[in-house]
């Protein structure tokens, strides 16, 4: 169980850095509107100059209303998450952000400069405001009246510290030959998104095996920030993300949008700073690159003893993992973890021997009876083909 001083993270991990704030917003996920009379005619773009395009955008400053939904296809965890431990708060971001994974939910979002954001969560009546302005970060939930506060350190990677690639054209260079022939990247025509004209880079998996279908990105045609984004599953149906701007205005928001004080009679907890560096926490969105190839996990030869052995590449690579003891058996679980692993899992075999896959729109797992684990975003199909050229 998560202790109180791992729950208490730093809160300005959660707070989207400004010069990639129309970037992250993207990357949540929205489908971008299907070519139509009413999309925008604009001069012919290839794939790496809107690349370059994004990589030369330098919004600092914006304010907007976007809308999220998320559809990874799980069944509902309602009544298999422990209660909070006493003593935290619940406008913790560590827990309320969680919210963003399922569902559908509209945000508002205010930025200027690297030292002031500001990002509301609505839900009905109720509000969620996680609010950075210089030194402090703020989080007020007005369902409790609680508020969590806690000191920006400063310690996030500076820009000297990043090598990367020194122009646009670089930039995009190196994304089009990383791609490779695992990826194809095209413009997918033009849209209206938040009342402004936009590119549409679509992005698409040229392997077999992934569940992946396309992730398409629309990019602000004259400051080049990307304005939403979708993932889509090959099981169809709604996107596995889908979120993007309603409006969003390039100007200065006013310096009072980023004061906060907390209200008369809250509870305010103040947040534990952490020891050292916590893994990830230069990533406000938990490096999704690493999800992409699984490169963060610290492959082992073997993949034995708790440490990854890395199958494959690009779009279908797969993650290998020997627990060394048998898969626990799901009939033995408590009725209503049970009943989740169900809705979750299929049983299996093949020249492995037998398992379980457990199935969402965007990544899957196949737990072998002998204790092998084996997870990527890829057809379930795919998982028992590896496990069974493993033997």
């Amino acid at each position: 169980m998560a202790t109180n001083e791992n729950r208490q993270r730093k809160a300005s991990r959660y707070v989207v850095p400004v010069a990639v704030a129309g970037v992250a917003a993207a990357t949540i996920g929205l489908v971008p509107a299907l070519a139509a009379s009413g999309d925008p005619d604009l001069p012919e773009i290839t794939a790496q100059q809107l690349i370059e395009k994004i990589a030369a955008s330098d919004t600092q400053t914006l304010s907007g209303t976007f809308k999220i939904s998320t559809d990874l296809g799980l069944p509902s965890f309602a009544g298999l998450l422990p209660a909070a431990p006493s003593g935290s708060s619940s406008a913790d971001p560590a827990d309320k952000l969680t919210q963003l994974v399922s569902g559908s939910h509209t945000l508002r979002l205010a930025a200027d400069g690297p030292d002031r954001q500001k990002l509301t969560l609505l839900d009905g009546s109720d509000e969620y405001s996680l609010v950075h302005n210089g030194n402090d970060v703020w989080a007020y939930d007005s369902k409790s009246n609680e508020v969590f506060h806690e000191k920006a350190d400063g310690k996030g990677p500076k820009p000297e510290d990043t090598k990367l690639p020194g122009t646009p054209k670089e930039l995009a260079d190196e994304v089009l030959k990383a791609a490779g022939d695992t990826t194809s990247i095209t413009v997918g025509g033009t849209a209206k998104v938040a009342g402004r004209d936009a590119y549409q880079l679509v992005i698409k998996p040229k392997q077999s095996g992934s569940m992946v279908e396309s992730v398409k990105i629309s990019v602000d045609a004259s400051t080049g920030t990307p304005l939403k984004f979708t993932l889509a599953s090959v099981d169809g149906g709604k996107p596995v993300v889908d979120a993007g701007f309603t409006k969003v205005d390039f100007g200065k928001p006013e310096a009072s949008a980023f004061d906060f004080k907390a209200p008369k009679g809250a509870k305010v907890t103040e947040g534990a700073a952490e020891k050292g560096a916590h893994e990830g926490a230069d990533k406000p969105f938990g490096g999704l690159g690493d999800l992409a190839g699984l490169g963060g996990f610290g492959a082992g030869p073997d993949g034995k003893d708790g440490s990854v052995n890395v199958i494959g590449e690009g779009w279908t690579t797969i993650a290998k993992l020997d627990s060394g003891t048998p898969a626990p058996k799901t009939d033995e679980a408590p009725k209503e973890v049970q009943g989740f692993l169900d809705a979750l899992g299929d049983k299996v075999s093949g020249k492995f021997g037998s398992g379980t896959v457990f199935k969402t729109k965007l990544v899957n797992a196949l737990m072998t009876d002998d204790g092998k684990v084996y997870v990527g975003a890829v057809t379930p199909q795919k998982l028992v083909d590896t496990a069974n050229a493993a033997k």
